[in-house]
């Protein structure tokens, strides 16, 4: 079994000098970041900064051009069933929910299972109606998507991301759509999952969020991680400027 040298952790995800450019755009500089099985890591950073690209790279929603990504001992490349079979353990949130408007949340869940592993449908509503008492929205089932609050929409898109039993999740800025008063509900159900021993990582400029459930706090700017450390390093003793800087824009 791989091991990761940091936590002595089974690897879930491995970026090995990662590159990505888009046309003369140098977007991703040499990334390398390891995680663990059941570790949390929290993505930070300036707008522009690579971030989101990084973690869209894991599940192949954008293409790296050099370096490896490894994802549960499969390496992410541009064969589609090394593709499928990643993104049958990886799930995603994205910012903006990306919920069918047309189908019911309950039919938003369901939908994947039923047609991508053939989960008869009886037992695919069963797992829905328990992932929705998970994320605390049961009595939403029947509701459309447009009938629901910012930040039920959200917790609907964490129980579909669920519904393929992922083995990571990965979360592109999950609350920064949502109202102030909406966002802790959806942290307090990401920290829930985290509780749980799901491998996450999180794009996010929720600091208290990550002070509370991240193993490893990772700063990226220019496309490049410059800090990578434990919330209480990170947050007290940075040792890099640029981090200092940016913790002093965004810490009030």
């Amino acid at each position: 079994m791989t091991e990761s040298k940091e936590s002595g952790a089974a690897i879930a995800v491995q970026l090995k000098d990662v590159n990505k450019w888009y046309g003369d755009f140098h977007v991703l500089r040499d990334v390398n970041l390891v995680v663990g099985r059941g570790e949390k890591v929290v993505i930070c950073g300036p707008s522009g900064s690579g971030k989101s690209t990084s973690i869209r790279c894991i599940n192949r929603l954008e293409e790296h051009q050099e370096g490896s990504i490894v994802v549960d001992g499969i390496e992410v490349n541009s064969d589609i069933r090394q593709i499928e079979a990643v993104r049958r353990r990886v799930g995603m949130v994205f910012q903006n929910f990306n919920l069918f408007p047309h189908l019911t949340v309950l039919d938003n869940l369901t939908l994947g299972p039923m047609l991508a592993q053939s989960v008869p449908q009886g037992e695919a509503q069963d797992r829905a109606m328990e992932l929705l008492r998970r994320v605390r929205i049961p009595e939403q089932a029947k509701k459309y998507p447009g009938q629901l609050s910012g930040g039920q929409q959200q917790r609907v898109a964490i129980a579909r991301s669920l519904m393929l039993q992922p083995h990571v999740m990965l979360f592109d800025e999950p609350t920064s759509a949502l109202d102030p008063e909406m966002i802790h509900e959806v942290l307090d159900v990401m920290t829930e999952l985290a509780d749980a021993g799901m491998t996450m990582i999180c794009v996010t400029h929720e600091m208290n969020f990550a002070r509370k459930v991240a193993d490893l706090v990772v700063f990226m700017d220019g496309g490049e991680i410059v800090e990578a450390a434990p919330p209480e390093q990170f947050f007290e003793a940075p040792s890099n400027e640029r981090t200092r800087l940016f913790l002093s824009q965004i810490l009030h």
